[in-house]
């Protein structure tokens, strides 16, 4: 087969690939010289929509409504986009091999790319069941979501199997917003986690309980402090029952499982610099190997407001270190000079009517302010988490755009307090003056 060669590779095709791209166009980079290739069918599209406005029965979020770069209020990039940019859209091209030493990556259907730059943005892969030898974990109308096949398939399921039985394996961002979908798609819903409360990685017991009895006051049933352990399936099979750890056996016509991803980083094991489970990265989000950048889920980065290296799976950060790199590759093409990454890191959810936002780090002493109350008619309330007597994060429900600014200039300023007395008494007030 001809070997193809581009000046600039961006493998993956999500988030962060759109974003990139976008900023490329703006650099001005010339008809031919970018090529991104990726696995997926469709153009770079919002990730986030997938659990969300995508499964709604009315009103229901479709292609091309969500290419990038719509997520953060910027125009859409459709695929004519790209044609008219002359920036190739390499679509259904699973990669296999990474050779960073010879500038080359080939396909499995034996292609060859070479590029002088390469940007990896190929983000995360769901853990599986199946991963963990789970019994019967491979039985049909078990589904994990990532990929905008992964929601078709749901989709399909969730007409075929009306107003059925459907559990949640997990109690993350996927477990807390599939499990709104699925009761919004009118099915008896469960949730199964072994955590002692929800979101246990930022939220605090008593954001958690808010969530908690939100879900069930909408008819979700919340399992916590056991797992999945084996699934039965029926004689077409589909999953009819899952088991669980302490011996309950709960009804499933659909199973969905959200525990968590790991960094795509396999193509390039032992070529690269690693730490913290992802690609080690500078400020620039450059490798350790010339010319090869990584970005979004799988890259670790100095995060300079904290002095430490850390990984963020986040949308937002998938964007900004998309735009980050590819603005320090053409400034370094130019002789030019770009400001370091300052990243402040932003996690939010939206289910039900409910939307959250948070902003900065979750260590240090909480301060829980506001109607926490989950029969209120419109609950507002937020938490403060205060180290060495800053505040260092801010989580808001139901907050304004401008209250939401707001918590995030606490979080970035991090302003000394006098006591967590005070501070719980001024509520949001605190950030809504700084």
């Amino acid at each position: 087969m001809a070997e193809k060669s581009f000046k600039y590779v961006i493998l993956g095709g999500g988030v962060a690939a759109g974003y990139a791209a976008r900023e490329f166009a703006k650099q001005g980079v010339q008809p031919g010289e970018l090529a991104i290739i990726s696995k997926e069918a469709v153009a770079p599209y919002e990730r986030p929509a997938l659990s969300k406005a995508y499964l709604f029965p009315e009103g229901a979020a479709r292609l091309p409504g969500f290419h990038v770069c719509v997520g953060s209020g910027g125009e859409r990039l459709l695929p004519e986009w790209y044609k008219e940019k002359g920036i190739q859209l390499i679509l259904s091209t699973e990669i296999v091999k990474a050779d960073l030493p010879a500038k080359t990556v080939v396909s499995a259907a034996g292609e060859t790319f070479k590029y002088q730059i390469l940007i990896i943005a190929t983000g995360s892969t769901v853990i599986r069941l199946t991963d963990f030898g789970v019994e019967g974990a491979d039985a049909k109308n078990i589904f994990y979501l990532r990929e905008i096949d992964d929601a078709d398939k749901l989709l399909e399921a969730i007409k075929a199997k009306k107003n059925g039985k459907a559990v949640i394996v997990g109690g993350g961002y996927i477990g807390l917003e599939l499990a709104a979908v699925m009761k919004i798609n009118n099915f008896d819903v469960t949730m199964v986690y072994p955590e002692p409360w929800c979101m246990p990685r930022l939220f605090t017991p008593d954001i958690a309980a808010f969530y908690e009895e939100y879900y069930a006051n909408k008819g979700v049933k919340i399992i916590k402090g056991t797992v999945a352990v084996g699934f039965t399936s029926d004689s077409i099979g589909e999953v009819k029952e899952v088991k669980l750890k302490d011996g309950r056996a709960l009804e499933a016509d659909i199973v969905v499982v959200g525990v968590g991803g790991r960094p795509l980083t396999t193509l390039f094991k032992g070529q690269v610099e690693e730490e913290k489970g992802g690609i080690k990265t500078d400020a620039f989000f450059k490798t350790s190997v010339p010319n090869v950048y990584a970005v979004g889920d799988l890259a670790t980065f100095p995060l300079k407001l904290y002095n430490e290296l850390r990984r963020v799976e986040h949308v937002d950060h998938a964007r900004k270190s998309a735009e980050q790199a590819v603005k320090a590759i053409k400034a370094s093409e130019e002789g030019k000079s770009v400001d370091e990454y300052d990243y402040l890191p932003y996690f939010y959810s939206r289910s039900f009517d409910l939307s959250w936002q948070f902003y900065g780090d979750n260590v240090g002493d909480t301060v829980l302010f506001g109607d926490s109350n989950p029969k209120s008619q419109k609950a507002k309330f937020g938490s403060y988490w205060i180290k060495d007597g800053k505040v260092v994060g801010a989580f808001l429900e139901g907050g304004t755009a401008e209250e939401n600014q707001a918590i995030a200039k606490v979080a970035k300023l991090q302003p000394s307090v006098q006591s967590l007395e005070a501070v719980k008494h001024e509520g949001l007030s605190f950030a809504c003056k700084i």
